[in-house]
């Protein structure tokens, strides 16, 4: 997706800093990126792979689904040492987006079959992705920097 496709699904990029850090790849969607996972889709319901049979596409089954990787609701967004974050967007109709914390404080996202890209972590709230719900997070183990 050009540059000028994301800041029209994203306004607030336009007036934030963002940078573009991969290609476009169809293999993986934005859960799971938030998951560490390049080789499959995530999502319950729609023939993608989801770490247990799904009850439904609510946010507690993406909550749930988090924990099974060893996730914990938590408050705060800031960089916390020892501990990875992910955040979960959400719209009308439910869950619609997941982010995960750099270890330098900024967000990345994998912008639907498009790029992923590094961000401000309220810079793609709106319309395509709807505001942040909830933030979770898990301890780091050594050599795993998600």
């Amino acid at each position: 997706m050009a540059t000028d496709d994301l800041e029209r699904r994203f306004p607030a990029l336009v007036r934030s800093r963002y940078e573009v850090t991969s290609s476009e790849d169809v293999r993986y969607n934005c859960i799971a990126w938030a998951a560490g996972d390049v080789t499959r889709k995530w999502w319950p319901r729609r023939g993608y792979y989801w770490p247990k049979a799904p009850d439904d596409e609510s946010l507690e089954e993406f909550t749930r689904a988090f924990a099974r990787l060893g996730y914990e609701e938590c408050v705060g967004v800031e960089l916390e040492e020892g501990f990875g974050k992910v955040a979960i967007y959400a719209g009308p109709l439910g869950p619609a987006h997941m982010a995960r914390q750099l270890p330098d404080g900024s967000w990345t996202s994998k912008c639907g079959d498009w790029e992923d890209i590094s961000h401000e972590l309220r810079a793609i709230e709106g319309e395509a992705y709807g505001q942040i719900v909830r933030i979770m997070r898990r301890r780091q183990t050594r050599g795993r920097t998600y």
